[in-house]
């Protein structure tokens, strides 16, 4: 399923042109702005941003034009599944072997480098596990919300209750989801979270993240998720800034500074107190904040 261009049309402070690349015989969505070159030859940073559940592309508008002003490359893909990404309609054909695959190869693909990579919830649980996989490749962290999907740790109470909500609601309204948890949104900024959905069919990939969550030791990609674990404290030698929305009931604090104890050299977070699980939706104070630490 291809979601109608239509759909897109005018969605508020989203006016970077879509860019398309061909994986798996499915078209997926990236933006690619900035970059170039400075005068010593050298690329700028790339700023590769890995959006969640059930988010996309549109969740990182307001952290793009801080990094892009600082002179950065900014690529932010949707997920197959999500935003302007094709769709397949199984939900046997979402695994998190296919989305990090997928993830591989948009890094071989558009040849990112000195990337500085930007994750939050799913994000998070997939993009952690690439850096020991290409270290050459990447020289930051910007963590919020999110965590690794080891297995060997018991699953929150909050997030089994969304689980459970997912999977009775499979037509969930993806809009008013963020609403609730993003009040300072518009009306049109929170329906173009349900922009890329024009039906419950077109929503597989929704319904699949919340139970692709390793739950036990030999759930798909928990051994992947321990070795990402294991690398990020022994072997990681790049910068970290983690930002923590402080009003996630779920990501929240306690599971974020448990993960920071992960990351090698991981300085103390920076805390957003107004700031949600959606954190890129207080995005500007992110950006400035992880920009000041690193210049």
């Amino acid at each position: 399923m291809r979601t109608p261009d239509e759909r897109f049309a005018n969605l508020p402070g989203f006016a970077w042109a879509p860019r398309y690349l061909e994986w798996r015989g499915l078209r997926a969505h990236y933006l690619d702005e900035g970059g170039g070159r400075r005068a010593d030859g050298r690329s700028f940073p790339t700023l590769l941003c890995l959006h969640g559940e059930p988010t996309w592309s549109y969740l990182y508008r307001r952290m793009m034009p801080p990094f892009l002003a600082a002179g950065y490359r900014v690529v932010a893909p949707d997920f197959i599944g999500f935003g302007r990404s094709d769709k397949p309609e199984e939900e046997d054909f979402y695994s998190f072997s296919m989305h990090r695959d997928f993830l591989l190869h948009l890094l071989e693909e558009l040849d990112l480098k000195n990337v500085t990579l930007a994750v939050q919830d799913w994000g998070g649980l997939l993009g952690l596990t690439l850096p020991m996989e290409m270290p050459e490749r990447f020289e930051r962290l910007l963590v919020m919300n999110t965590a690794l999907g080891t297995g060997d740790v018991p699953l929150s109470e909050g997030f089994l209750a969304w689980r459970a909500y997912v999977n009775k609601n499979p037509a969930i309204d993806c809009g008013k989801l963020l609403a609730r948890t993003c009040p300072h949104l518009t009306p049109a900024e929170a329906a173009a979270y349900e922009a890329p959905f024009p039906d419950a069919a077109s929503k597989a990939g929704v319904r699949r993240f919340p139970n692709l969550v390793p739950d036990r030791p030999d759930a798909p990609g928990a051994a992947l998720s321990r070795q990402a674990r294991d690398w990020l404290a022994s072997a990681w030698k790049g910068e970290s800034f983690m930002a923590i929305g402080a009003k996630d009931p779920v990501l929240g604090p306690p599971v974020m500074r448990a993960l920071r104890n992960i990351i090698r050299g991981c300085p103390q977070p920076w805390i957003h107190a107004e700031g949600g699980h959606f954190l890129q939706e207080w995005g500007e104070d992110v950006a400035r904040a992880a920009l000041a630490r690193w210049t």
